[in-house]
């Protein structure tokens, strides 16, 4: 594919870590379908490959075409903007909430949970997990709230996301908590953990580690998930933010 304009420089000079929100910034600057030219030229670090640069465009809410590598590990690349939510995560992550795909109101508004109805952001602010309503930005840089999905596809309904998608999806935000090594992951829906690693798993703190890091599952906080009740969201969010404290 072709893209629409010569490629954009992102991130030349800077290091690996500041990539995710650039990259997510160049997503909100085009539309859905636009096909991308891409240059990522930061400061190298050892974890800096081919693989890592094809997360973060496929965290950012691009599809890649092609992505090649230069000797002055230089990475160009062609890319498609999806209908996608970007990730919001930097280094200092104290929480990195992971939840299962974008819905079409995440995706075209830039904000996750943003559906009516949806509990997340309500509980979060109750739980003391961030201070400004539906500012992914604020609660990262401001209480190291960090956010991603597994599926980068957007639908209305979860169940609309099949299990290979699911299982390719952790694989990519494994290696992400392996990378920036939040103090805690919090799987929100059950769907995805159960899915991708423990078919028996119940809500609160998990036996296994997640790329490294302590995790803690709890329900969705979907207006349709009508077992959870708000207090029990607010709970589950708090024992988690205590899990990031301890880790």
């Amino acid at each position: 594919m072709t893209p629409t304009a010569r490629p954009v420089d992102v991130g030349s000079g800077r290091p690996t870590t500041d990539l995710p929100l650039l990259l997510a910034d160049l997503h909100l600057a085009h539309l859905p379908g636009d096909v991308v030219g891409i240059r990522l030229d930061p400061v190298p670090d050892v974890g800096w490959t081919l693989e890592r640069a094809g997360d973060l465009l496929v965290g950012a809410g691009f599809v890649p075409d092609t992505v090649s590598w230069w000797d002055t590990a230089r990475v160009e690349a062609v890319a498609t903007r999806i209908r996608s939510l970007p990730d919001t995560v930097a280094p200092d992550i104290r929480l990195l909430v992971v939840g299962l795909n974008p819905s079409p109101t995440s995706s075209d508004t830039a904000i996750g949970y943003c559906r009516g109805g949806n509990r997340f952001w309500p509980a979060v602010l109750e739980a003391g997990l961030a201070s400004v309503d539906r500012d992914p930005r604020h609660a990262l840089h401001r209480h190291g709230l960090g956010m991603t999905d597994l599926v980068r596809r957007t639908t209305s309904r979860a169940d609309e996301v099949d299990s290979g998608e699911y299982r390719a999806g952790a694989e990519r935000v494994e290696r992400l908590v392996a990378w920036l090594r939040p103090r805690a992951v919090c799987f929100v829906g059950l769907g995805g953990w159960r899915t991708v690693v423990d078919r028996q798993a119940i809500a609160g703190v998990q036996d296994r580690t997640f790329g490294g890091r302590p995790v803690y599952l709890m329900p969705h906080t979907s207006g349709l998930n009508a077992h959870s009740r708000l207090t029990d969201l607010v709970e589950h969010l708090r024992e988690a933010g205590r899990l990031a404290n301890r880790g």
